[in-house]
């Protein structure tokens, strides 16, 4: 192994020769090489899985799998790639720009302290961000049990029935609210009230989702709402956002009688000393979970809640958590009433949201663990204190506060002193404060604040270091008593407060979970690929971790460099003019394209245009989406190929050309191939008036290969935390940006707080998400990413991970038909291998297989999706040759166990496909009737005799869970 220190430096006294120094020079860079590092492969593997496809050199096989009209013909104009050590420090450069002051700004973010426990052993640990949605649930124990953990300390705090595994943030849980309620309402009104005194953001982001679905926004004061105009629902912000507490009682049981339904935005932590809203009528409550441990990151991500009542548990947005058993009768845990899915409902759908913000509400629920339902309620009355305690000497100082009901924010009523002075002083100190207006600004206190810090900001409303009264001679008379329900009281929550016990149990959860750690995850449409330790160690930066995202830009100018670089290196790797960052999710860049495509055809004058053609092999979420945004899904039919099929495009395209607003395209096809007619498409759609918007699902088929805005498209979103190495943290978090053509900038998203001068107030969407620039703090890892690679190694990733899924479909084919092929039998970077032949020639149907394959060590790829009773399959660049041929040897062993079935050898009931996964419970076990070996069912393979991923439950019965529906923390001795 070659060190740095081995290898010879020049000098003045180097007599090498200019060859010798080339030499040493290139083994420097292959050891500085990210690329090489990045890419799974060896340039002898590449050569080696070219051989077997018959091809000479990458770019052969990327000329027959490519249409040759699209590819793109010259470098992709970006920085040349950096080592890992440069990029770390160039980031560190920019990072230094930001100014992290003490920021009590509040509208609903604070500053919070990680645990370090959580945040050495959660945040910055690949076993738990590197890990996939626990569609598989048997290999995803821990983090299930983490979330059910989410869950209960949601449905306690809140005094709510049911509560879902998290959403994305605290606005567009308040617009999921709000859509819930218009399909559950049983009155027929179309108007929905909002609270002035909810958070700008959260009302901002209301008006964008209410206006495509007609529902009219009522902004108002709720103490004066006649409700005279009927409502279907209202939303209430609970603290309101200038801190004051009011009793919204009398307000929601008027709105009932109208058959409205009522949803709270409550902050968590003060509910710790409040009443909560479910026993005060609320139907729902929303809120953010940042405060419990997660960094402000100038945004995101973070986790959101949402919680409500059981009768509306099939109406949830996103995912639930819930209890069932396994075959052997263990308590098991899985996503319960997955049908319920939106994006399963398709058009049919009332959200899009088919994530969750997983990493951050693991930490969040742990944040609870840690501290316990005792050290919440410290922490909440300690910031009440201090709230309390600055109250009282700013009112010495002459000053009005204009609420005496808080938590933990106050409106200071600035009388005639001097607005400009204050933020002067606040700037001289490192403080933000919250402007209200000239006359008012806004404190909000938070766990970090101490004592010294109510000095500071005393001394800057008085003018003047010398203060007429001490800390000491401010008597504490705490305003809130009025919680009187218990919380947190199942055992989890009051067991692990010393880091030992705490560490452990975050280490029990964790092995039960496989990962990227564990082995390749081959999930088609899912990019599975490496996120690099280099790329993460930047997340945790105070420079970007303590930064609130509504300080002023002159504080974020490091934030700033990072936001123009990464949009113009996104819009030169896709050929797209501008660059929205704010969209927090693949869903959420959906809606969001699709409404700058709507808001585009009205400003011509042309809002009929609300059709969207999606092919019958569209994502799930393209429909969900249309319809969320107003528009009317005419679906386009697919040939026996997969591909669209272009004469019924033309077909539907002609029928509504008057209405025609947009088709929803994933490219490479859903397929998984490279639809040659793509541009014909693109062009069909063009002639009748529409806009072509492009799936970012499959763009890291694409990177330095062709570019969506040169084939055709109008508009795409790119899911950073596929093709741009942002990790799925066990489902989340994300990262949608849009990239829009030159003609579709004006209509990128604004914000109502932090102004984005170049987009025009007067023709933007508004607001999709809380924070101006989404999960910002998590940008970092994609700027990384490409800093590293630079055109050639992310040109060459694309390549190779063409290459990889050939390699496996050629490997396989002979074993499993490929369903879809491309032009010359090629397959883009994912391939769907079709089992439905297997029913009925043994009588094993996908999820046996996707179990056995846990026997295997692998996490099971797509299954049933997008064609029901295939599994679709990719590699990505990250992975080795020898472990894609281990996967491929899995599955021609599993293969070949079918085929004992098919010749009669083996029971077609009692097997090793239909008992898998075997667990090392059901292994030990003293009787054992199958007709198999235990060796045989553990130890399938030689390599695995080396490392075992033992599953922690057997094949869990989910219909058992759906009709015993259960969705938080059962008694302890239930799991043993």
């Amino acid at each position: 192994m070659v060190s740095y220190a081995s290898i010879p430096q020049s000098s003045d006294a180097d007599h090498s020769t200019v060859g010798d120094r080339q030499q040493l020079d290139n083994r420097k860079e292959n050891l500085n090489n990210f690329i090489q590092r990045h890419i799974g492969p060896s340039s002898a593997d590449i050569q080696q899985m070219l051989d077997v496809l018959g091809f000479s050199s990458l770019d052969d096989l990327i000329e027959k799998t490519v249409p040759s009209t699209i590819r793109l013909h010259k470098k992709l104009q970006l920085p040349e790639a950096q080592t890992e050590y440069a990029a770390l420090a160039k980031l560190k450069q920019i990072a230094s720009k930001n100014q992290v002051f003490r920021s009590y700004i509040g509208m609903g973010y604070y500053d919070t302290i990680t645990p370090s426990v959580i945040g050495r052993n959660i945040l910055e640990n690949p076993g738990w961000y590197t890990a996939y949605t626990p569609y598989q649930p048997e290999i995803a124990q821990g983090r299930l049990e983490a979330l059910l953990n989410f869950q209960t300390m949601i449905i306690d705090l809140t005094g709510l029935e049911i509560a879902n595994a998290s959403l994305l943030d605290e606005a567009t849980a308040a617009a999921e609210a709000m859509s819930m309620s218009y399909s559950v309402s049983k009155n027929k009104a179309n108007a929905y009230f909002v609270s002035h005194d909810c958070h700008p953001q959260t009302i901002d982001v209301l008006q964008t989702r209410a206006k495509p679905l007609g529902i009219e926004i009522i902004v108002g004061n709720h103490q004066t709402f006649d409700f005279q105009k009927p409502i279907f629902g209202a939303v209430l912000q609970y603290p309101a956002s200038d801190g004051t507490i009011y009793d919204y009682r009398a307000f929601i049981e008027t709105a009932h009688t109208q058959g409205a339904l009522v949803t709270v935005v409550a902050d968590p932590l003060s509910l710790t000393l409040l009443t909560p809203p479910g026993e005060f009528g609320a139907d729902i409550a929303v809120g953010s979970t940042q405060r419990f441990g997660i960094p402000l990151g100038f945004g995101g991500p973070h986790a959101a809640y949402f919680a409500t009542k059981e009768e509306y548990k099939r109406q949830v947005p996103g995912r639930i958590v819930g209890v069932s058993k396994d075959v052997h009768g263990k308590t098991a845990l899985r996503l319960a009433l997955q049908t319920r899915e939106q994006h399963i409902r398709r058009e049919k759908a009332t959200s899009n949201i088919c994530t969750a913000q997983v990493l951050l509400a693991v930490m969040a629920s742990m944040y609870a663990v840690y501290h316990g339902p005792d050290g919440l309620k410290q922490i909440a009355e300690n910031i009440h204190q201090l709230t309390v305690t600055l109250a009282a000497g700013l009112k010495r100082l002459g000053y009005k506060i204009s609420s005496e009901n808080f938590f933990d924010t106050l409106r200071v009523e600035l009388g005639t002193n001097n607005l400009e002075a204050i933020l002067a002083d606040c700037q001289a100190r490192n403080i933000n404060l919250r402007i209200f207006d000239e006359t008012a600004v806004g404190i909000s206190l938070n766990e970090t604040t101490t004592p010294e810090d109510l000095i500071d900001l005393w001394q800057i409303f008085a003018f003047k270091d010398e203060l007429p009264f001490t800390l000491e001679e401010l008597t504490y008379s705490p305003h809130l008593s009025l919680r009187t329900s218990s919380y947190l009281t199942h055992p989890v929550f009051n067991r692990y407060h010393s880091e030992t016990e705490l560490l452990r149990y975050l280490h029990r959860l964790e092995t039960k979970d496989l990962s990227l750690t564990t082995s390749m995850i081959p999930l088609g449409s899912c990019t599975m690929k490496l996120n690099a330790t280099s790329e993460m160690i930047p997340v945790t930066w105070e420079e970007f971790g303590r930064i609130h995202p509504f300080a002023p830009l002159t504080q974020t100018r490091g934030y700033q460099i990072l936001f123009q670089q990464l949009e113009a290196w996104l819009g030169e790797i896709t050929g797209f003019a501008g660059v929205s960052l704010q969209p927090n999710a693949g869903s959420q860049g959906e809606y969001t394209g699709l409404l700058v495509i709507r808001q585009y055809h009205e400003s011509r004058g042309e809002t009929h245009r609300n059709v969207c053609l999606i092919p019958t092999s569209a994502h799930g979420t393209n429909p969900a989406s249309a319809v969320m945004c107003g528009m009317k899904v005419v679906a386009v039919a697919c040939d026996a190929e997969g591909n669209i099929d272009v004469d019924d495009l033309k077909a539907k395209a002609e029928k509504y050309s008057h209405e025609l607003g947009a088709l929803m395209v994933t490219y490479p096809s859903t397929h998984g191939v490279f639809e040659a007619g793509i541009q014909e498409i693109c062009a069909v759609i063009h002639s009748h008036g529409g806009q072509v918007y492009m799936d970012g699902a499959n763009m890291n088929a694409q990177v330095g290969i062709c570019r969506p805005g040169d084939i055709g498209a109008d508009v795409c979103h790119l899911n950073l935390h596929k093709t741009f190495c942002i990790p799925h943290g066990g489902g989340g978090p994300g990262m949608g940006p849009i990239g829009v053509a030159s003609h579709l900038v004006p209509f990128l998203p604004g914000h109502p707080v932090l102004v984005n001068e170049k987009i025009p107030n007067s023709q933007n969407i508004g607001a999709v998400a809380a924070a101006p620039w989404g999960s910002a703090s998590i940008l970092v890892i994609s700027w990384m990413y490409i800093a590293m690679m630079g055109a050639d190694g992310l040109t060459q990733a694309t390549k190779v991970a063409i290459l990889n899924a050939n390699y496996i479909a050629k490997r396989l084919e002979t074993y499993y038909p490929v369903l879809y092929k491309g032009q010359n039998g090629l397959v883009a970077h994912e391939c769907i291998l079709d089992l439905r032949a297997l029913k009925k020639s043994a009588n094993i149907e996908i999820d046996d297989i996707a179990k056995r394959l846990i026997d295997y060590g692998f996490h099971a790829p797509t299954v049933s999706w997008p064609v029901a009773g295939t599994i679709m399959v990719e590699p990505t660049e990250s992975e080795s040759q020898a472990e894609l041929d281990r996967f491929c040897d899995a599955l021609i062993a599993i293969r070949q166990e079918i085929a004992e079935i098919e010749a009669g050898k083996v029971d077609i009931q009692d097997n090793l496909l239909k008992n898998a996964p075997h667990t090392v419970e059901s292994l030990l076990s003293a009787e054992w009737h199958h007709p198999y070996g235990r060796e045989q069912a553990a130890y399938p393979v030689p390599w695995i005799r080396e490392y075992k991923f033992w599953p922690s439950v057997g094949r869990i019965d989910a219909a058992f869970g759906d009709r015993n529906f259960v969705c938080s923390c059962l008694p302890m001795d239930a799991y043993n």
